[in-house]
């Protein structure tokens, strides 16, 4: 293969770092959907029907709305959302339900590159995370910066993020709030980039931590647009790995 086109070769994998400064490279990833559904009387049949499906997944109580459920559902496989996810939710009980589709989230787990674990990062840790029975409170929105933001230089990009990513380890350091980050570039029918979903023992700590992202460079300056938000308490939940 000649120079040129070795420099022209797209390089989908996402890479990491071992903790020896080893670059350590994967081409795999968890798909993360959320769909949300109102006229539920019997959220019982439905996490029901969840469990017997045998798919991963989490079935919440919507706070917000007092006949709503929401259905989060993973996969390595972005086809299991069409050929295993959709069967289940065109057939009783969802399909008695009324699909609110302003709340659907799909994202897929993403690296920034210095990952030390990137099997752990990428596919199990986004799925201990949705799925601990002790963190049954979750919030998921969507967000899309500015598009200045990626005008920025590299250096100074990493600064901002710094900043919002040590904010989010030290509420999880403290089992406070933990954190699930999707990149949605494409593939959100409303052009966000990122699905964001919060999970912990309880509801207030995940709201102060969003209140307190607020306060960085990165929200204050550089946010276009986040939310809708979902806020669910879990009904029923996979077994976590």
């Amino acid at each position: 293969m000649s120079e040129s086109e070795t420099e022209s070769r797209i390089d989908v994998h996402e890479y990491g770092m071992d903790r020896d400064g080893t670059k350590t490279s994967t081409n795999r990833r968890l798909f993360m959907q959320l769909q949300v559904y109102t006229g539920c009387t019997d959220a019982d049949a439905v996490a029901k029907a969840v469990e017997e499906s045998g798919i991963d997944a989490a079935v919440y109580l919507d706070i917000n709305d007092p006949r709503g459920v929401g259905l989060l559902t993973m996969s390595e496989e972005p086809a299991h959302f069409v050929k295993e996810v959709r069967p289940l939710v065109n057939q009783e009980p969802f399909r008695d339900l009324t699909y609110r589709s302003e709340f659907t989230m799909l994202g897929r787990s993403y690296t920034s590159g210095y990952e030390p674990n990137l099997e752990d990062w990428l596919l199990q840790k986004p799925r201990r995370n949705a799925l601990n029975p002790d963190w049954p409170w979750a919030v998921w929105y969507p967000l899309r910066r500015q598009g200045a933001f990626n005008a920025l230089p590299a250096k100074e990009q990493s600064s901002i993020l710094r900043e919002h990513g040590g904010i989010g380890r030290l509420y999880g350091e403290q089992d406070l709030a933990h954190d699930i980050r999707l990149a949605c570039h494409g593939i959100d029918v409303n052009d966000n980039e990122f699905v964001i979903g919060l999970t912990g023992k309880e509801l207030h700590p995940l709201s102060h931590l969003v209140q307190t992202m607020r306060k960085t460079r990165q929200t204050s300056e550089f946010m276009q647009h986040m939310g809708p938000f979902f806020v669910g308490h879990a009904l029923w939940q996979s077994p976590s790995p």
